[in-house]
């Protein structure tokens, strides 16, 4: 068994979760939130969650977690994690529940409003280290929260920000694949491309940081090399662990910062009309991004490519797009629900967004509602 100390603590093995208790004691949590989602309590996982620990019949459960974490939702949870005198959280589930989270262990400790700590209005100079601790347990293989730390947050006014502390990785993380074996094929795809552009995102992010390169290049490797097989066989022990860890990597590049793909992501997340999913949308958005980015990252290209053993005559780019198509991805964006009429919006908001800032070529609203045009 893998015992990790990167940022914070990971048990990372099959099996793992069968120390949730001894993780709570060490994360400093006796009276805890459970935060996960609907399918999780109807799937039985959260009731599984539940039975492992001592207080089960008085421990508080908040499962109405949306596909993109809301600040309704965050003053919902956080009513309830007063209501029931509580000293941390345990997050349960993919990105949303975990950012969910996060978000109320901040507002617990901390004055509201939310969005007044979001990183682009200045926020992360007035998060303190008195957040209330929260223990994550991933469910997909996507995100990486579990170690991020981020909280990604759909305001009221419609637009989707970060909100970033160190404060705000959780104090511990159990990574057991095991909790990933039934999840749907598609949720494997997406969450799959998800870890996927992350590792290439960080890797050819422009920031220096050759830790977080090398973790982010691994990360893109071992997705690549695994997603398909976890795709087509939820069982497979070996691929379900890889594509786990390639998630959890992915978080670990973060430093290193993301790009463009995100920060149009972010801001299409945050629209109130169609629910995104986050890494759906990613996928969707690569490979236009990637030949967007091809004249401002060096060599890097040419290291993925044979890292990940693609012909020079398909490009990285090409990959993707193949790839994408292999794991049944959608078309564009619209066949995803978006409309033209957005662009503009969308476009000015991505480039408030944090990821913009880290992209190896610094886009313009233009160029933004031209990425956008491409992937649609």
């Amino acid at each position: 068994m893998a015992m990790i100390s990167y940022l914070t603590t990971i048990r990372f093995d099959v099996g793992a979760i069968k120390h949730l208790v001894e993780d709570m004691g060490a994360a400093g949590i006796t009276r805890p939130l459970l935060v996960t989602d609907k399918g999780l309590s109807k799937t039985g996982m959260a009731a599984r969650i539940l039975e492992l620990l001592p207080a089960k019949d008085k421990t508080p459960v908040f499962d109405d977690t949306p596909s993109n974490p809301t600040e309704t939702a965050a003053d919902a949870a956080l009513a309830l994690y007063r209501a029931h005198d509580c000293d941390g959280l345990i997050a349960l589930g993919g990105g949303s529940p975990m950012d969910l989270a996060k978000a109320v262990g901040l507002l617990a400790t901390h004055p509201g409003p939310l969005r007044q700590y979001a990183m682009v209005m200045g926020g992360v100079a007035k998060i303190t280290d008195k957040v209330a601790p929260v223990l994550a347990i991933p469910t997909t293989s996507g995100t990486g929260s579990e170690v991020g730390r981020a909280s990604l947050m759909s305001f009221n006014d419609g637009r989707k920000f970060a909100i970033v502390s160190p404060h705000l990785i959780p104090r511990r993380a159990i990574c057991d694949p095991e909790l990933t074996y039934d999840l749907p094929v598609g949720l494997t795809a997406a969450t799959g491309m998800d870890a996927l552009t992350h590792g290439i995102e960080c890797f050819i992010s422009g920031v220096e940081n050759p830790p977080a390169g090398a973790i982010a290049l691994d990360c893109a490797v071992r997705a690549a090399s695994h997603i398909e097989r976890a795709v087509q066989n939820g069982k497979d022990k070996q691929a379900r662990w890889e594509m786990m860890m390639a998630s959890m990597m992915g978080a670990m590049a973060f430093q290193k910062g993301l790009g463009a793909v995100h920060g149009l992501s972010h801001a299409l997340g945050g629209r109130k009309e169609v629910s995104f999913h986050h890494g759906t949308l990613n996928a969707v958005l690569l490979p236009a991004v990637l030949r967007y980015n091809a004249g401002a990252v060096g060599d890097k290209y040419a290291t993925l490519a044979r890292w990940l053993n693609i012909p020079a005559t398909l490009g990285i780019d090409g990959f993707i797009a193949q790839l994408n198509e292999r794991l049944g991805m959608p078309k564009g964006l619209g066949a995803m629900g978006m409309r033209a009429e957005w662009s503009a919006e969308v476009a000015a908001n991505a480039m408030e967004d944090h990821a913009t800032q880290t992209n190896p070529r610094k886009p313009t609203v233009a160029e933004y509602q031209a990425l956008l045009a491409e992937a649609m």
